[in-house]
């Protein structure tokens, strides 16, 4: 029994001294998916932006401005009082818009749109709209161009916009609620 115990204990230990040995990994990542997808969407955005600056050189008499979001917009009608508050978060903006392609293809009317309501940077609407809102006051219409990045990107809207479409929005907001 002495003996049976003791063999048992030199087994034990023999097992237990044994230390992993190490694999080599089955697959190694090298990151060249994501250099391909940076370089990729530099490239489409700079494909965009061209387009964008082609559209702007044809209407002179509008005067674009760049956003520090990275769209341009123009006014149509501007407000040029300082009285006249901007969104805010929580505020209540009512405001109609249409959308169009940057080849001018109707995506989305103003019918089709309808008058929305939407809650200041509670309810989701793409970014680029979201933060164009934030430029405008009530009364005010303005013409937004938005690189894809900023509309729907990679997926679309799953209706009309397709795959990395940019889009040309004119915007009109006819109220604004503060909260």
């Amino acid at each position: 029994m002495k003996k049976l115990g003791l063999c048992c204990l030199v087994i034990f230990s023999i097992i237990s001294c044994k230390s992993p040995e190490a694999r080599r990994p089955i697959s190694v990542k090298s990151g060249s998916y994501i250099d391909e997808s940076v370089a990729r969407n530099k490239k489409l955005y700079e494909n965009e932006k061209s387009r964008f600056k082609e559209i702007m050189d044809a209407n002179p008499d509008q005067k674009y401005l760049t956003s520090q979001n990275g769209f341009w917009y123009t006014y149509n009608t501007k407000i040029e009082s300082d009285s006249l508050p901007k969104p805010i978060f929580g505020d209540v903006v009512n405001f109609d818009y249409n959308v169009k392609t940057i080849n001018g293809e109707i995506v989305y009317t103003n019918a089709e749109t309808k008058p929305d309501t939407y809650i200041m940077d509670k309810q989701e609407l793409f970014t680029g709209l979201r933060e164009g809102l934030k430029l405008m006051k009530a009364g005010e219409t303005a013409t937004f161009l938005f690189p894809s990045a900023l509309a729907y990107g990679y997926y679309g809207d799953q209706n009309k916009i397709t795959t990395n479409t940019p889009l040309i929005c004119k915007v009109t907001i006819h109220s604004i609620i503060e909260n």
